[in-house]
């Protein structure tokens, strides 16, 4: 013990604050200190933070949604009925192609919101069975968070989505209006006397639920992904209590 205060001392003449502080915390990451509840409930909490900030960043860029085959958000499936029978619509191809793209633009547009809301859901979370989900899958946590606040979140989400929904995009035309026109033009033939005799039905699908449902699957499946790296790879654990909680899992 008189060694290792001795070395501090002598340490801490030559070295700034900072770096002083940089020794200790690595000092006490090498202690192997048995991990409390409150380090590991603290640890999943940093994870999911860092987790969720990346996730809506890497959604929340143009195409993050769109040229993502995992998350892109493709027509509502009522509106295969529409796909079936495209060809009946003037220009039907290009209009599914701009209501899709529309789509995803509306997603990523919400998903900038999205941090605030996560971070707040964690601050929030107790976690009593910390250790089991430092020791389960490798998306534990997330599914834990996702768990515990999936309604919370879609509530708090619904107006950001709706409102991105209602925003000027490509050209000045909403997902909203943009689906509408796809939709109108479909349900002008459904009901018309060829469309009646095809047994086609109407579409009238609203895009608020579909498309913040969506989002937030992929922001779950983005935050997954994240805690994994951080579970599996050392390098992604960028500050010392994700550091000291999961080094546990490489032992």
């Amino acid at each position: 013990m008189k060694k290792y205060f001795f070395l501090f001392l002598l340490a801490a003449v030559f070295w700034s604050c900072a770096e002083m502080q940089a020794v200790l915390d690595h000092y006490n990451l090498e202690q192997n200190k048995p991990l409390s509840t409150t380090e590991v409930s603290n640890g999943l909490k940093e994870a999911l933070k860092v987790g969720s900030v990346n996730a809506a960043h890497i959604l929340s860029v143009k195409d993050g949604f769109y040229k993502d085959e995992l998350v892109k958000i493709l027509l509502p499936s009522e509106a295969h009925k529409i796909l079936k029978n495209i060809s009946l619509i003037p220009g039907g191809k290009e209009l599914v192609e701009k209501v899709e793209i529309r789509l995803n633009r509306a997603a990523e547009d919400a998903v900038k919101e999205a941090a605030p809301i996560f971070a707040s859901a964690i601050t929030e979370m107790t976690i009593a069975d910390a250790f089991g989900i430092l020791k389960g899958n490798d998306d534990a946590a997330t599914q834990y968070l996702k768990n515990k606040t999936s309604d919370k979140l879609k509530d708090l989400f619904m107006p950001k989505v709706k409102a991105s929904l209602d925003k000027k995009l490509i050209a000045n035309i909403s997902a909203n209006e943009s689906w509408s026109l796809l939709t109108s033009n479909y349900n002008k033939i459904a009901v018309s006397f060829a469309g009646q005799l095809a047994n086609l039905e109407l579409v009238n699908t609203k895009l608020d639920n579909y498309v913040t449902q969506k989002a937030l699957d992929a922001l779950f499946l983005k935050v997954a992904e994240e805690e994994k790296q951080i579970r599996k790879d050392p390098l992604k654990r960028v500050s010392n209590i994700l550091k000291r909680v999961f080094a546990e899992l490489d032992k």
